[in-house]
């Protein structure tokens, strides 16, 4: 088979239509694709841009935020404080209630050994003595 510039090449003319509409598709659709591609990188330039923008702070605006997180630690560490002093209190409260028991107890034998009087040894002058 010879091809050259004068070979030709038969072909119905629906499909000669076909193939063009196919290629003028093909165009059409890579151009909207295209096209809404730079439009969506450039939604996002200036989306950045705007986002850089309002992000500048001015330095007093900075020392701003730096007093308020302070505020906010220091805040956190009073909490803990609290919360710890109110367990303590419990606990000295319940620790009071336990020595006045002990120590009415204590005045109780004490008073029974005073009762029985000092007949009852080095035990009985012990105890009285060392309370």
């Amino acid at each position: 088979m010879k091809i050259s510039e004068n070979t030709s090449v038969s072909m119905p003319m629906k499909n000669m239509i076909g193939i063009i509409v196919a290629v003028a598709m093909g165009v059409f659709a890579y151009t909207e694709v295209t096209s809404r591609l730079t439009s969506l990188e450039t939604s996002r330039e200036l989306f950045q841009a705007d986002l850089l923008k309002k992000s500048e702070q001015l330095p007093t605006d900075q020392e701003q935020f730096m007093l308020l997180e302070d505020l906010y630690k220091t805040v956190e560490k009073i909490e803990k404080r609290i919360e710890d002093m109110m367990h303590n209190k419990v606990n000295i409260q319940f620790l009071t209630k336990q020595m006045e028991k002990a120590l009415a107890d204590i005045e109780e034998l004490k008073d029974k050994v005073r009762a029985n009087g000092n007949g009852h040894g080095w035990v009985g002058r012990r105890i009285i003595n060392d309370c």
